[in-house]
């Protein structure tokens, strides 16, 4: 591994140190609204440092922390792992794959119910993950900021027999109409220690505010500009629970007003229609709150732009993400000069080989339409 990265295995509880093993291969991304994922490589040439790598990594139980020169850039649990034995091709080694930290609530279930009624939605978000880590072997670290608010209020009851997974749940909440971004965010604070920390935005993260300037011909290498029109609508409809208590009479779910977006038609798009469930949602109002989100999202998030950047030099980090980009372009398809911002929502690193530089892949969001909805 280039020596600007180390990685750093840790006790997931504690955060105890358990090693520093030298790694390669090593390949890592975070993301706002869905989880990072990293894999590398543990070499082993000796029967020693065959034990140390099974002495440190233990799935589900390990923190995996990639330092870039000394600043903590990633960080999640190792999930899985693979002995490769020696052979004739080269030495063996122990590869393993790992998942930011928001990935152990994939692993919780909120067991215990809860009920709120005009509470602010992200008291609601760390409440139940304060819940999450009240339990035995629960805490695994998250730190949360309990002063912040996004001044948008909730009515919520989730019932413990319904066996809510807790980052769906949280998933659920954010993507309402009004919702908010949220993210596990790994990084070092100033006394050095490393920190799991919950982020949230409303109603989007944001992180600096001086939008940060790419240009190719500059440090972009390559970019993508794919428009995906295969989830694309104009019209929606959400079901909700089946909330018919009368054994006799036939049984329908709750649905949304059938919504539409504002002058599609008349603009001569053809008529597009999306359909999402909510099994466990009784209210009418909350249904159409999700119907409403999934319907904007579904019109507006056709072009998702990917943009290559050598990263000696450009000042990106993973602690960009929610920043705005300012891309500009020159090239035979923008003869005239592409100059537009985008959100930067994603990032991909692929530390140096022999034969390739280090590079970021950045997952851009490009600003948003006005809307309106009937």
């Amino acid at each position: 591994m280039s020596g600007k990265y180390r990685a750093i295995l840790c006790d997931l509880r504690s955060d105890q140190v358990l090693d520093v093993l030298p790694a390669e291969g090593v390949k890592f991304d975070d993301y706002i609204g869905k989880t990072g994922s990293a894999s590398l490589t543990i070499p082993v040439t000796s029967a020693d440092m065959a034990r140390r790598a099974r002495a440190a990594v233990a799935t589900a139980r390990t923190a995996l922390w990639i330092e870039r020169a000394g600043e903590t850039w990633w960080g999640g649990i190792v999930w899985t792992s693979e002995v490769v034995p020696p052979s004739r091709s080269g030495p063996g080694g122990m590869g393993i794959q790992a998942a930011t930290f928001d990935s152990y609530l994939d692993h919780r279930l909120l067991t215990s119910g809860w009920t709120g009624t005009g509470v602010d939605q992200f008291d609601i978000v760390r409440q139940i993950i304060d819940w999450t880590q009240s339990a035995p072997g629960g805490d695994i670290g998250i730190e949360m900021d309990w002063g912040q608010t996004s001044g948008i209020t909730r009515d919520r009851t989730y019932n413990r027999y319904d066996l809510h997974n807790v980052r769906e749940l949280i998933n659920q909440l954010a993507n309402v109409e009004q919702g908010f971004e949220w993210r596990i965010r790994a990084y070092s604070a100033q006394d050095g220690r490393r920190v799991k920390g919950l982020q949230l935005g409303y109603p989007i993260i944001r992180s600096a505010r001086t939008p940060l300037v790419l240009s190719k011909p500059g440090p972009v290498t390559s970019y993508r500009m794919p428009e995906d029109g295969t989830g694309r609508a104009t019209h929606w409809q959400s079901r909700g629970a089946t909330v018919n208590q009368n054994q006799a009479a036939a049984s329908y779910p709750l649905t949304s007003p059938v919504l539409a977006v504002t002058g599609a038609i008349d603009a001569g798009w053809p008529r597009l229609d999306g359909t999402s469930d909510y099994t466990s949602v009784e209210k009418q109002a909350t249904l159409t709150a999700h119907a409403r989100a999934d319907l904007t999202r579904a019109w507006t998030t056709t072009q998702v732009p990917t943009v290559t950047v050598r990263l000696d030099g450009s000042g990106l980090s993973p602690h960009l993400l929610g920043s705005t980009i300012r891309l500009r372009i020159r090239d035979e398809w923008h003869p005239d000069g592409l100059d537009a911002q985008y959100r930067l929502i994603g990032v991909q690193v692929a530390p140096p080989t022999r034969t390739s530089p280090e590079t970021a892949q950045l997952l851009l969001e490009p600003a948003p339409e006005p809307l309106t909805l009937t």
